[in-house]
């Protein structure tokens, strides 16, 4: 029987208890996380976005309240009043802030009732998606994603905090508008009291916060949403949010300097952690060349080595062909990775193929020599080839042969799946780096014509 909280307020959350807390009376409220019978005590996890706390019920103690916990369940919403005590020694639980104490319930009132649930909240069980769409209700209320909310909330309000602190005016700018050319299609949204016009969903505000700096705003930024009408992918979507900044009397240096401060002030506010300032610097040219990617992740090594030289006029028809129609080839040495079978390895080949290459050449360096389907073409060139990557028994070897840039952006996406794959990616830390020097165009082979080219200060 489900009741209202009548005079009940709450005085505490949930995750805020602690051993100084010893003794106070506090009312808490929230949902049913875990419940547990021993010995005739009923322990009842209550959670809220704050956390959790223990609360026990005694029948010797509060019998009515005993009474009405042994028929609530997982998710039934609760009010409970009671005193807050230090768990018996050896009985603290450390993986929980409020881990010390628990609550010796005297009142209980069930607010609500839940019916059995389609997947548990507790944990992080794999649940069909469909399903977690269907609920979505429920699949918030899991911590993991409560968490994904709080993050970012604190990581908006740290970019706030650090454009107001230097002169920045935030501004709303208008979703209702009319369609200009941008990178991407329209949404529309019919106009009902103009029939057959439309009006534009933004693709970004690039034309109002221009006409603030004409107007003299000076320094204008917004947590803005934003509208592309183009096909789904993992860093894609229809509708996306991004820091929107404009500024008038700021060159580059300065720029960057302000917005590396930024950067750096979310990370504290949100990680805890001092990133090194000022920020690494590559030019594109170089970051493809090195790393295979304009956003590359160094905080490993594996980097790419040209070895174009060694194929030019060699016997390795494939890249001789690709070198003379001026391809380059591109090398890879993954470390201790020369014992994957050749399942792993034909699965490389498949991923280098849909990455855009037209073949992956791999080989497995040895005490004897190397080991691949195309050893004899190689051996001529082993001894630069494996001088040139510092390699050594025991390594992987893995070469593409192709246009720039697809070569290196072919090995730059098997350089990142290798790391992950062998453990090489550091747990946290930071590497931050600008890349700069972007071209303004390239050469679209689709189109057959210059386009701009894709780059943050473009996106």
């Amino acid at each position: 029987m489900t009741e209202g909280l009548g005079d009940w307020t709450r005085t505490h959350t949930c995750g805020e208890l602690r051993a100084a807390d010893a003794g106070r009376t506090v009312t808490l409220m929230g949902w049913v996380h875990r419940r547990r019978d021993h010995g005739g005590l009923v322990f009842l996890d209550l959670r809220d976005r704050t956390g959790l706390a223990q609360c026990v019920f005694n029948p010797a103690t509060s019998s009515g309240a005993h009474g009405r916990a042994e028929a609530v369940r997982g998710e039934f919403v609760l009010a409970v009043r009671g005193t807050v005590a230090r768990r018996p020694a050896g009985t603290e639980n450390p993986k929980l802030a409020t881990g010390e104490v628990e609550v010796h319930a005297a009142e209980l009132r069930i607010l609500n009732e839940a019916r059995p649930l389609p997947f548990p909240i507790e944990g992080e069980a794999e649940v069909d998606e469909l399903v977690r769409l269907q609920f979505r209700y429920l699949d918030l209320r899991r911590p993991s994603l409560y968490r994904n909310f709080a993050l970012r909330d604190a990581v908006c309000r740290a970019v706030r905090d650090h454009l107001h602190q230097h002169g920045f005016l935030e501004v709303e700018t208008p979703f209702l508008t009319r369609s200009t050319p941008e990178g991407a299609r329209d949404f529309l949204v019919p106009s009902r009291l103009s029939p057959g016009s439309f009006y534009a969903l933004p693709q970004s505000p690039q034309l109002f916060k221009q006409l603030l700096m004409v107007a003299g705003f000076e320094r204008y930024f917004q947590i803005v949403r934003c509208f592309r009408d183009e096909d789904l992918r993992r860093d894609r979507q229809p509708e996306f949010t991004q820091i929107d900044i404009e500024t008038s009397f700021l060159g580059r240096e300065d720029f960057l300097a302000l917005i590396e401060g930024m950067v750096a002030a979310v990370i504290r506010s949100v990680a805890g952690v001092e990133v090194t300032r000022p920020f690494a610097r590559l030019t594109y040219a170089e970051a493809l060349a090195r790393y295979g990617s304009d956003k590359p992740d160094t905080r490993f090594g594996l980097e790419l080595v040209d070895v174009t030289a060694l194929f030019r006029g060699g016997a390795f028809q494939a890249f001789a062909q690709v070198v003379e129609a001026g391809g380059v080839v591109k090398a890879l040495r993954v470390p201790g990775a020369g014992a994957l079978s050749r399942k792993e390895a034909d699965d490389l080949v498949a991923a280098a193929k849909s990455y855009g290459a037209k073949g992956l050449v791999w080989a497995r360096v040895t005490a004897e020599g190397i080991g691949s389907p195309v050893a004899k073409f190689l051996e001529p060139v082993r001894p630069a080839l494996l001088d040139a990557l510092g390699a050594g028994a025991g390594d992987l070897v893995l070469l593409v042969g192709d246009a720039m840039p697809t070569a290196a952006l072919v090995l730059g996406r098997l350089r990142t799946d290798l790391a992950r794959r062998h453990g090489l990616v550091p747990a946290g830390g930071y590497a931050l780096l600008w890349v700069v020097d972007f071209p303004m165009f390239e050469w679209s082979a689709e189109e057959r014509r210059w386009q701009a080219m894709h780059h943050p200060f473009t996106a």
